[in-house]
């Protein structure tokens, strides 16, 4: 009796033991078959030209760093490699602050399409505030300005922004962001610019300065056709990623705005297409990932905005402005040339 009850659990556990491999076997093909389908997107992709207006780089999530806790190793350089997997070969990788703008020109440094700015986010100008001097502080960029060299190309981020005023006051951005149009004007450079939910005190500052600089972009719009039109007015560009288009009116506002004046643009580690977004259902390509814990060298991390996906903001804004994306691209790309004074040396891969 006791035998044939060995024999029988014997039997069950070959059994679920051959099932279990069986079943992990099929995971582990599901894994390398999603990696090789990833692989061949990444080499099938059509090889338009994109600038990525709004790369920063600099931020502690491409070191593996999130919320002040490791997570996993640095993983920039294939950050890097993807983006220029999809044809974006030229990035900017945005400055906010001075050891920012620092960390900035390093990654600069990687590759000779790859460029930096100098300025104060309006978000931390408390630096500016708490520093000796707002003149002290002025000469500390000045002395980045003369280190970078060629890779500086703009004055920025700058500007004003009402949406997140715990961390700098409406009273000190006001006073902070005018310094800005004065090195833009001794150094005979563009601006880059930030506006969020402004009132229009952005517009009214921009306007006062306006024949201070050659001409701006104003990254990561999210306003409405009327705060576009005005910016247009002023002869400035208007920068579109993933916070561009979360919603039905902010797809009708990109609509109407002129080829001649949109750049492209990722913003990241941050303003990724979500799914909730109105143009989430026009995104064509789609690339692997996984959750940050969970990370894959070569593998894209989920939630952390990558340059890659510039190619998802031109095929949303490409569909909803009902232009080809090489139509988009190219015209994005030569107005990102235009502003920066930047030579236009290759044409795009067929």
């Amino acid at each position: 009796m006791f035998l044939i009850y060995f024999i029988k659990l014997f039997i069950n556990i070959r059994r679920n033991f051959f099932i279990a491999k069986i079943e992990i076997f099929l995971i582990l093909n599901f894994i390398f078959m999603q990696k090789i389908i990833s692989n061949l997107v990444m080499m099938s992709l059509p090889k338009y030209r994109f600038f990525d207006i709004a790369a920063n780089l600099a931020d502690a999530q491409f070191t593996g760093a999130y919320h002040g806790k490791q997570v996993h190793e640095a993983d920039l350089d294939e950050v890097i490699q993807r983006s220029q997997a999809v044809g974006c070969d030229r990035l900017l990788v945005v400055g906010g602050y001075l050891e920012d703008c620092k960390h900035s020109f390093q990654i600069a440094q990687k590759n000779e399409k790859f460029y930096c700015t100098v300025g104060v986010h309006p978000c931390r100008v408390s630096e500016v505030e708490n520093f000796e001097s707002q003149e002290k502080y002025i000469q500390e960029l000045e002395k980045l300005i003369a280190e970078f060299g060629d890779k500086f190309v703009a004055i920025g981020e700058c500007g004003l922004d009402y949406d997140r005023l715990e961390f700098s006051s409406k009273e000190i951005q006001l006073k902070h962001f005018p310094f800005h149009f004065d090195l833009a004007q001794k150094y005979n450079k563009p601006m880059y610019l930030h506006n969020r939910n402004t009132g229009g005190d952005f517009v009214k500052m921009v306007k006062e300065h306006r024949h201070k600089f050659s001409s701006a972009v104003v990254h990561s719009f999210t306003g409405d056709l009327e705060e576009a039109k005005q910016i247009i007015d002023l002869d400035l560009f208007i920068g579109i990623n993933g916070c561009s288009l979360k919603s039905k009116e902010n797809l009708d506002v990109v609509k109407d705005i002129p080829l001649d004046k949109i750049m492209l643009e990722t913003d990241c580690p941050y303003c990724e297409i979500r799914n909730t977004h109105a143009g989430a259902n026009l995104i064509q390509t789609k690339f692997l990932n996984k959750k940050a814990d969970k990370f894959e060298k070569g593998v894209m991390v989920k939630s952390r905005n990558e340059p890659c996906n510039i190619i998802q903001v031109a095929e949303v804004v490409a569909k909803v402005k009902g232009v080809t994306v090489e139509e988009l691209t190219e015209a994005a790309y030569k107005n990102t040339l235009k502003l920066f004074n930047l030579p236009d040396t290759a044409t795009p891969s067929s």
